[in-house]
């Protein structure tokens, strides 16, 4: 009998169509509902993405999944209540659950109660469940690995061979995201009934990808990290990037149509040709997309793979991605809510002092303190938005444009959703901005806290105090005041936790919830975002 390894995952779902993703043990035909789908073959490994149209908006459609005709799930004696599609458009707010870092499986308890887990176990006690949710990065460790998947390495690899301690390629990518997503009960049963949206973030691929120019030169001496990168972006392109996509965007999408048709030998060339490059030419691929849901407006961007990193011309994205990106950030819509895996408001402190680094890496200094800029930025994780300030500047251009009027109606609220930090806050802007309130909204980790002095040293620079001192010693390096204002003014809070960004009308609000044990969550605060 044919065997379900991983999913169902139900993944984009709008007011009358839903796509079902899935991988099985061998070649077979999917059934859900009355929807098939012939599986697809890469590197051994068998995939498919069923698409269920003509529901009706506002409905809610117990489904089961089966292959070649034997149903495989729900499975027997499941504790959890049916897997079901939700579509849009019914009565009620739109809940965007989102969060970010977890480590799973962790079967020591290294890393506290995973919050997703948690939430699972609330929903299947009969919860309101949310509209969606969204992933905004590290949904799997790629580098940092537990006993299971390292057992895994050690039944295919010889010892001592490189990588140590990190994925090596595509096959062993595929076990990651079967223990991420398959092994917790709960976990898969959530996301087998709550739509999912996703994003990757470094650790996906490797701590601080794409960080500099310099990085990408170190990694790519080493002998192993082709195979690497090819099977991560390959891997993620089926496990994550497919299913954000609508059915007219996959209809769209050459590639997939391609290895639909293709032999398993020709599918698993096509896709490692296009992650190398993807990874080599980052303008001939784009992981960012967007969605409406009612007045609301999602846009999730890459803040990784799309990187230009040459010195003196360093950007967050290529140039054809910031132009998509400036034509999505408009008004005439309620809410604007832009996803990035990493903050784009970062306690002042924070954001200076990356400033202060981009431009001594940059040379403002000298050479050889340019060589330590270098060193302290790999070391520090100095890479965020505020590291790459052209491109900061021109997003916070979009969003006061929005937020004055200047793009069609402003609207309610402008809220970016992010992870990655580690910890919890929400920051708001304070000055420049026009109409529309405009909030930074960080929910990290669902299962990773941030330990120790690096804790500490968060506390620190969500205070006050410590942001003219960073900020004047920035402009020593010449590195220019942000067009904008903000600060922390809820936060920062360590737990693993979950967040809900609500929306209804013209009102928006979220709520943070943490782990109050193995199936436990209580809220930590909640803040007006319109």
């Amino acid at each position: 009998m044919t065997a379900l390894l991983v999913g169902p995952l139900l993944r984009h779902v709008d007011r009358s169509s839903a796509t079902v993703w899935v991988e099985t043990d061998r070649p077979c035909e999917v059934r859900v509902l009355d929807r098939t789908a012939r599986t697809f073959t890469v590197h051994g490994h068998h995939y498919a993405l069923v698409e269920i149209d003509g529901l009706e908006p506002g409905s809610a459609t117990e489904y089961e999944v089966a292959l070649d005709g034997e149903t495989v799930w729900p499975e027997p004696e499941s504790p959890f209540p049916p897997s079901v599609i939700r579509t849009l458009g019914g009565d009620g707010p739109l809940k965007i659950s989102f969060g970010s870092c977890r480590r799973s499986p962790d079967r020591a308890g290294a890393h506290g109660h995973d919050a997703l887990s948690a939430y699972a176990h609330r929903l299947s006690a009969g919860a309101d469940r949310p509209s969606m949710l969204l992933l905004v990065g590290d949904q799997v460790y790629a580098d940092e690995l537990g006993p299971e998947m390292r057992a895994i390495i050690r039944e295919r690899r010889e010892p001592g061979d490189e990588p140590q301690d990190e994925i090596a390629d595509f096959e062993e990518y595929t076990h990651l995201y079967r223990l991420a997503w398959a092994e917790d009960p709960a976990v898969r049963w959530l996301l087998s009934t709550v739509p999912s949206l996703m994003v990757f973030d470094d650790h996906d691929v490797r701590d601080d990808w794409n960080t500099s120019h310099a990085w990408r030169e170190q990694v790519a001496a080493l002998p192993w990290w082709h195979r690497r990168i090819v099977g991560g972006l390959g891997s993620y392109w089926i496990y994550q990037h497919l299913g954000n996509l609508s059915s007219r965007e996959r209809a769209e999408d050459s590639l997939y149509q391609a290895v639909q048709k293709a032999s398993p030998e020709d599918a698993s060339k096509m896709l490692d040709d296009f992650a190398e490059r993807a990874d080599k030419e980052p303008a001939t691929t784009r992981w960012s997309y967007a969605h409406d849901f009612g007045g609301t407006r999602l846009v999730v961007v890459d803040s990784r793979c799309s990187r230009v990193l040459e010195p003196g011309r360093r950007a967050m994205f290529d140039e054809p991605e910031q132009r998509w990106l400036d034509e999505r950030c408009t008004g005439d819509v309620d809410h604007l809510l832009i996803a990035s895996s990493l903050p784009y408001l970062l306690p002042r402190a924070i954001h200076h002092g990356e400033a202060w680094n981009e431009a001594l890496a940059n040379g403002a200094w000298g050479r050889r303190a340019a060589r330590f800029g270098e060193k302290l930025r790999q070391f520090a994780d100095l890479e965020h938005w505020a590291a790459f300030d052209g491109s900061f500047r021109r997003l916070a251009e979009d969003v006061l444009a929005v937020s004055r009027g200047e793009r069609g109606a402003a609207p309610a609220s402008i809220a970016f959703l992010s992870g990655d930090v580690h910890y919890s806050y929400l920051a708001r802007v304070t000055r420049g901005a026009g109409r529309t309130p405009i909030s930074q909204v960080v929910c990290s980790p669902l299962r990773n806290p941030l330990i120790g002095k690096f804790r500490w040293a968060n506390i620190i620079a969500c205070v006050r105090g410590p942001a003219p001192l960073a900020r004047a010693v920035a402009a020593l390096a010449r590195a220019p005041r942000p067009p904008l204002n903000w600060r922390v003014t809820d936060g920062p809070w360590f737990d693993n936790a979950i967040a809900t960004v609500e929306i209804e009308g013209r009102t928006a609000a979220v709520r943070w919830e943490r782990v109050t044990g193995a199936t436990g969550l209580a809220e930590i605060a909640r803040a007006e975002l319109s």
